[in-house]
C-alpha cells in the first residue's frame, strides 16, 4: 500500500475545510481557529526538541502555511462564485 493512501485521509481531516470539524463555522472564525492551532502546534513541537529558540520560527512557518492555505481556498471561492453569478 502507498504511503499517500494513508496520509491523504489524514491531512483531509485536519487540513480539508469541507471535511474537518471546523466545516461549521465561517471562512474568518475556521481560519482563526487553525492559526490558533498552528500556534499551539508550533509551542509543542519547540517545547519537544528542548529549543525555545525555534518557537519563532516554527510559528511563523506554521502561520504562513496557514494562512496561504486560507487564502488560497478564499480566492477559489470567490472565483468560483463569480464564475455562477456570470
Amino acid at each position: 500500500m502507498k504511503i499517500t493512501n494513508l496520509l491523504k485521509p489524514a491531512w483531509n481531516s485536519v487540513m480539508n475545510s469541507d471535511v474537518n470539524p471546523l466545516r461549521s463555522y465561517s471562512i474568518p472564525t475556521a481560519h482563526m481557529m487553525m492559526q490558533l492551532l498552528s500556534w499551539m502546534w508550533s509551542a509543542i513541537f519547540s517545547i519537544v526538541i528542548g529549543s525555545y529558540a525555534v518557537f519563532g520560527v516554527s510559528a511563523i512557518l506554521h502561520m504562513l502555511i496557514v494562512a496561504g492555505i486560507f487564502i488560497t481556498y478564499s480566492v477559489f471561492k470567490s472565483a468560483e462564485e463569480f464564475s455562477g453569478k456570470r
